[in-house]
């Protein structure tokens, strides 16, 4: 490719900076690994699901490399098979030390923040894929040693996937002709369908009858008094209305049944092999194994951990990939892109006390609201997976060695 002054320039003065030798105390996992990039270290959930996808898909080790801005892993919990790294400084020595050690074999750079040193030794062992760089600049921004080096790097690059048609327009009248630019749409989280036994699903259909139903997941124990107070409000208007508790984890189970209990609500409980009877009010679940089934008969979920802060919230896709109207608090940092998606598109709500959440339970109770919330859901569930299985389908490319540019 044309030499470039500017990035020569760069490449100079990052030899020049004071080293800052990594330390690698988990060793690289056998078989391919795709080393997966972004800027923003909250995107990082939804680059790792990428990358654990394509993993499995390739060779089922479910074991990915990601690196982040900053010496700091994500708030995110990322999923299980994701190895953080600190990203190694731009200082060159730095960079092979790195790439010494990982070995990867395919490079996923998401945002625009670029790295021209590290960006310039991985090219020259594997394969790199760049999305979403829709401004791009240099994260060390103070560096201006000479011409800038944005061109130069992108031209680093053998596939480049752009946010808009407009966007990938002007980079492929920038870039040279070997540097591949297609339209790839915006990266999200993506949406498992959770399984369920078909065999429950039908008992339990037969045993509600048509009765109506509403869902709270994951629920914490200090939630579940403006739940049930939510509840009660609603019931004044839909006498039949049932509701499952699914707590969020095994520890939240007993105090959440202790408050229904309390209470005197009329319960029956799932693992004791309890089906919901006429006269039951609130049906209750130990874990949130079983999701798959609850999402399936619930209209509408209400996603907890999410009404009082310190929880984060968790993942309102599951419950919208299965038809399900997604309700949810304001404490939902975690998972913060999806809500915001799924709430733009009118397939979420959000309730902020147990009167709001009372008002959401009464107007879904109208089936044409229902039906619009689902839908919106499932064009949100789409687009998603349509962004993911075009950059799988590039990397697997890459990866293949076809048709690489060289």
């Amino acid at each position: 490719m044309p030499r470039s002054l500017g990035l020569a320039a760069y490449l100079a003065f990052a030899r020049r900076q004071p080293r800052k030798p990594a330390s690698f105390d988990i060793p690289r996992p056998n078989g391919e690994l795709i080393w997966l990039h972004c800027s923003d270290p909250a995107r990082a959930r939804s680059l790792a699901q990428l990358g654990l996808r394509l993993s499995h898909l390739r060779d089922d080790t479910q074991k990915v490399l990601i690196t982040t801005s900053g010496d700091q892993p994500p708030t995110q919990d990322l999923p299980d098979g994701a190895i953080w790294q600190a990203c190694p400084s731009e200082n060159p020595a730095d960079a092979e030390a790195f790439l010494d050690h990982w070995r990867p074999d395919l490079l996923i750079w998401l945002g625009s923040l670029l790295r021209p040193a590290l960006t310039v030794a991985s090219f020259n062992r594997m394969p790199c894929m760049l999305l979403e760089p829709d401004a791009p600049a240099l994260e060390n921004k103070r560096w201006r040693v000479g011409p800038e080096p944005i061109r130069a790097t992108l031209a680093h690059f053998n596939v480049i996937l752009a946010d808009t048609p407009a966007i990938a327009s002007r980079f492929r009248s920038m870039l040279p002709d070997d540097v591949e630019v297609h339209e790839g749409g915006l990266l999200t989280e993506e949406a498992p369908a959770l399984a369920c036994v078909d065999s429950d699903l039908n008992e339990l259909r037969q045993a509600l009858a048509g009765r109506p139903v509403w869902l709270a997941s994951h629920v914490q124990s200090d939630e579940m008094p403006a739940i049930l107070s939510a509840y009660r409000a609603a019931l004044r208007l839909s006498h039949r209305l049932l509701l499952v508790v699914v707590p969020d984890t095994h520890d939240d189970a007993d105090k959440v049944h202790a408050q229904v209990t309390a209470q005197d609500w009329r319960a029956a409980f799932w693992e004791d092999g309890e089906f919901p009877e006429r006269e039951t009010q609130v049906l209750l679940t130990e874990t949130p194994s079983e999701l798959g089934l609850w999402y399936r008969v619930a209209p509408v979920s209400f996603i907890g951990s999410s009404l009082v802060p310190g929880h984060g919230g968790r993942d309102p896709l599951e419950a919208a990939a299965l038809g399900s109207a997604v309700v949810y608090g304001p404490s939902v940092r975690n998972h913060l892109d999806s809500y915001t998606r799924l709430a733009n598109a009118g397939a979420a709500r959000i309730v902020r006390d147990a009167d709001s959440l009372a008002t959401a339970l009464i107007q879904l109770a109208a089936p044409d609201q229902l039906a619009s919330m689902a839908h919106a859901g499932w064009q949100v569930i789409s687009e998603t997976a349509e962004v993911t299985d075009a950059i799988i389908a590039h990397a697997q490319r890459l990866l293949d060695g076809e048709d690489v540019p060289t």
